[in-house]
């Protein structure tokens, strides 16, 4: 069995969205200093790195994340592959129901998409732009019996959004979201997922180990 693994690596140096609470890990005890053991604490903002967002974080009546149910976020799941489309247009920014249409009977069978653009390539460096979902396809992904979407972005939405648009839109089609993945070194196909966010409680998401396998 191999196993990918496409969480993105919490370390000091990782970019934290602009205004939010860094991750930083720091070693309080040190076998060095005398210490029977290494002891580490550490601080970050809940959307570091790989993460579930719960309906709570741009919903204030919307669960909080340790009621998401945990089956959605484990079983069978695709990866699509825009990558090259992007890097072929960089004017491109929006992923469009056309981009997805050529993989709907795979899309229809999993339940659960993940969508590799290739566009946050250096966890180090918070990208000033980044593509997202066009307004149509929400409803489409209903339509196909998606209940999940992920991306290899930091966000549903542009990085300047206030509204939220699209985060609403899925919440409403009841789709779960997950940001941030590290999808560069898995190629397009169906896969096992499993991608459980860390159970805080009021938790307006979580962070996550997201791997996949194929059997």
């Amino acid at each position: 069995m191999k196993i990918w693994d496409i969480s993105r690596t919490l370390w000091n140096d990782l970019a934290e969205w602009p205004g939010d609470e860094p991750f930083h890990f720091r070693l309080t005890k040190k076998i060095a200093d005398g210490q029977s053991v290494n002891l580490g604490a550490i601080t970050m903002g809940v959307h570091n790195g790989t993460h579930a967002d719960a309906q709570f974080h741009f919903d204030a009546a919307g669960e909080s994340i340790e009621k998401a149910p945990l089956e959605v976020y484990l079983g069978r799941a695709v990866v699509v592959d825009l990558a090259e489309s992007f890097s072929q247009r960089r004017e491109k920014q929006l992923i469009t129901i056309e981009d997805l249409q050529a993989h709907a009977e795979e899309i229809g069978k999993t339940s659960r998409l993940l969508i590799k653009t290739g566009r946050w390539s250096d966890s180090a460096v918070f990208p000033k732009q980044i593509p997202v979902i066009a307004a149509q396809v929400p409803s489409w992904l209903q339509k196909n019996g998606v209940k999940l979407l992920g991306l290899d972005v930091p966000s549903m939405d542009e990085i300047d959004s206030k509204s939220l648009q699209n985060h609403h839109a899925l919440a409403a089609a009841g789709i779960a979201i997950i940001e941030s993945l590290d999808l560069s070194r898995v190629s397009p196909g169906i896969y096992n997922l499993a991608a459980l966010p860390l159970k805080i409680a009021g938790g307006d998401g979580a962070p996550m180990r997201a791997v996949l396998w194929s059997d």
